[in-house]
C-alpha cells in the first residue's frame, strides 16, 4: 500500500462519500492495490506488446498516448521498478516533455488476446539516455530493427499497481504476420504513418496566413505562456530547479529574457509582414510582459532534462 492511510486522491474519496461507495472502494484498495509488482504482475508485464500512457505537464494539462514493441519491450527491473524504451517518433516529445515538468505518470497494460485482463501502474518517472541505461543494465538486448532501437528509456518507480477488471475488455485475435504485412518501425514516410487520415493538415492549410504565423511564432518563442510570460524551458527550470530527478533534453537552449528559446526575433521578422495590426499588437503586449519570475532554484545550475546521476 502507499504510505498514505488510503490509496487514491482526496477527490475520489470525496466522490465515494457522496455516492456511498466508500466501503466498496476500501475493499478494492485492501484486496487489489499494491505498492509493488508481485510475481504474477511481473510475468504479465514481461509478455505485453503494448500499453497506454498518461502524463500531465506542470499545469495539469494532460496527454494520453500508446506505446508498443515486441514482447518484453517493457522491462521489469525489480519488484518496484520498470522501464520502457522511447523509439524514434514524430519529434514532438509530448510525453517526455510532460515528464520533464511533472514526473508522475500512469500506465495501463491490457491483454486483449489471452487473459483479457488489465494492469494499472502509477508511479514516478525519470528519463535516461540509452547508453547510460546499458551501463547499469548490461543485459538489455540490442533490437535488430533500427527503427525499434531505444533512443531513450523511461524508468518508473512503482507507487500503485492494481487490476483492471475483465468485464468490459473485448476479446481480440491477432492477425497472422503474413496477412498484416511488415510494420514500418521508425519510418518518416507520411503515407506509411497514416498520412492525413483525419484531414488535419488539409484543414490547417486553409487557415488564414496570420493564424499560421501566430502558431509558428509561439513555437519559436519556446511555448510562451501568456499568463506568466515564461517559456516552457524557463518554467521547467523554475519549478524544478534543475533537479536531475526531473528531466528533459540535453543542452537545452537557455532562453533570453522575454523571448523564450531566443530565436523569436528572426522568426518574428520573417512573419511580421503577414501579421495584421491587431495580432501584432497582441504579440507586443505579451512580449512586454515576458519577464520571467525569479526563484531561488533559478540560481542552481541547469543540468539539462536527462538524468545523469550515477546509480
Amino acid at each position: 500500500m502507499p504510505s498514505q492511510e488510503r490509496p487514491g486522491s482526496d477527490g475520489e474519496h470525496l466522490v465515494q462519500q457522496r455516492l456511498g461507495t466508500t466501503e466498496r472502494a476500501d475493499r478494492f484498495y485492501g484486496d487489489q492495490v499494491l505498492d509493488h509488482l508481485n510475481g504474477r504482475m511481473r510475468e504479465f508485464v514481461a509478455r505485453q506488446e503494448m500499453f497506454f500512457l498518461a502524463t500531465a505537464d506542470r499545469h495539469g494539462d494532460c496527454d494520453s498516448t500508446f506505446r508498443a514493441g515486441p514482447p518484453g519491450f517493457v522491462r521489469v527491473l525489480d519488484d518496484r521498478t520498470l522501464a520502457y524504451p522511447e523509439y524514434r517518433g514524430n519529434g514532438v516529445m509530448a510525453s517526455i516533455g510532460n515528464i520533464s515538468e511533472n514526473p508522475r505518470l500512469g500506465i495501463l497494460l491490457i491483454d486483449f488476446t489471452r487473459d483479457r485482463i488489465g494492469l494499472h501502474i502509477n508511479g514516478r518517472a525519470r528519463v535516461v539516455m540509452d547508453e547510460e541505461m546499458r551501463v547499469h543494465h548490461a543485459d538489455l538486448p540490442v533490437d535488430p530493427i533500427p527503427g525499434r532501437r531505444a533512443q531513450l528509456w523511461v524508468t518508473v518507480e512503482v507507487e500503485e499497481a492494481y487490476i483492471h477488471c475483465a468485464k468490459h475488455i473485448p476479446h481480440l485475435q491477432k492477425v497472422p504476420a503474413q496477412q498484416r504485412g511488415a510494420r514500418a518501425w521508425g519510418t518518416d514516410d507520411s503515407k506509411r504513418k497514416g498520412g492525413d487520415f483525419f484531414g488535419a493538415a488539409a484543414e490547417a492549410s486553409e487557415r488564414p496566413a496570420f493564424q499560421r504565423a501566430a502558431r509558428t511564432n509561439e513555437h519559436l518563442r519556446g511555448g510562451l505562456h501568456e499568463d506568466t510570460g515564461e517559456s516552457v524551458h524557463q518554467g521547467a527550470a523554475a519549478v524544478y530547479g534543475g533537479d536531475p530527478a526531473h528531466v528533459g533534453l540535453p543542452h537545452a537552449p537557455q532562453a533570453e529574457p522575454g523571448y523564450g528559446a531566443g530565436t523569436a526575433v528572426s522568426g518574428r521578422r520573417d512573419f511580421v509582414e503577414e501579421l495584421n495590426a491587431e495580432f501584432l499588437d497582441r504579440v507586443e503586449r505579451v512580449l512586454a510582459r515576458a519577464q520571467p519570475r525569479r526563484a531561488a532554484e533559478d540560481e542552481a545550475e541547469f543540468r539539462g532534462w536527462f538524468d545523469r546521476r550515477d546509480g
